[in-house]
């Protein structure tokens, strides 16, 4: 009899960047159907912030000051939150920042390094202490994993000037369905998601832009801007045990952009 494929009491999720846009929204679609969530960010105030709106869900939730970039960190992090959790059962790779270069062929190297110290090396980082614990866990009847990291449509479309971006998010891919395939004998899922056109911190200066807008929105089919509640059900369905033969996906949540 199946029943109660949505309940995620027991687990426990992992958010880098969990405290705001993408991260937050999935973070809150997890509580709120009882999973207890560990949110790291930067920025202290906002951490302070994520908390009180995710402690009115009712389970137990945390955060940590991490920089995914610095390996150290991530394991001291990583340590922590087991130590207050107990466990991870689910690693979503969120934390990420964006880039734009005046030309690629002018691009500095310290603009490449940026952006593949955070959005490519962070999640390595932070994907390795995940599985460790995962596989160890496993090791002792417990194999259950869920893998997610947070890529975008620059991955699988042309981004101009963003050359080392989308490298960067076309790397999550890849990496998820490796991990997909090395750890599925352990329980263990990998997916990415590519967001479309979101309203975040990160795009809030763009979506300002009356040009921008009056070219992009009308080839979103769904005719509006995506928001962080829009992730929330993907994370639930994920973290699920519905999604317990579902693994190497690549989930658009775009309003139909990426197909018009």
């Amino acid at each position: 009899m199946i029943q109660n494929l949505f309940n995620l009491e027991g687990r426990v999720a992992l958010i880098t960047g969990g405290n705001g846009g993408i991260g937050l929204g999935m973070a809150e679609g997890l509580a709120a159907q009882g999973c207890e969530v560990a949110v790291w960010g930067t920025n202290a105030d906002k951490n302070a912030e994520a908390l009180a709106i995710l402690r009115q869900y009712g389970p137990r939730v945390s955060a940590k000051i991490c920089d995914v970039a610095d390996r150290g960190a991530v394991e001291e992090a990583f340590a922590d939150t087991l130590a207050e959790h107990g466990r991870v059962d689910g690693c979503f790779a969120n934390a990420g920042v964006g880039g734009r270069a005046q030309a690629f062929d002018t691009m500095h190297q310290e603009e490449w390094d940026r952006i593949m110290e955070v959005n490519l090396n962070g999640v390595f980082y932070v994907y390795q202490c995940a599985t460790k614990h995962m596989k160890s866990r496993a090791h002792t009847g417990d194999a259950f994993g869920r893998l997610v990291g947070t890529a975008s449509l620059a991955a699988i479309s042309g981004q101009a000037k963003g050359e080392h971006y989308a490298a960067t998010k076309g790397g999550l891919i890849s990496m998820a369905k490796a991990l997909a395939v090395e750890y599925a004998r352990y329980g263990v899922t990998a997916h990415t998601l590519l967001p479309g056109w979101i309203e975040t911190a990160m795009t809030e200066s763009t979506f300002a832009w009356d040009r921008f807008v009056d070219n992009v929105m009308p080839r979103i089919p769904m005719r509006r801007w995506g928001t962080a509640e829009d992730f929330a059900g993907i994370a639930v369905y994920i973290m699920s045990d519905a999604s317990r033969y579902h693994t190497a996906e690549t989930f658009l949540i775009d309003g139909g952009y990426a197909n018009f």
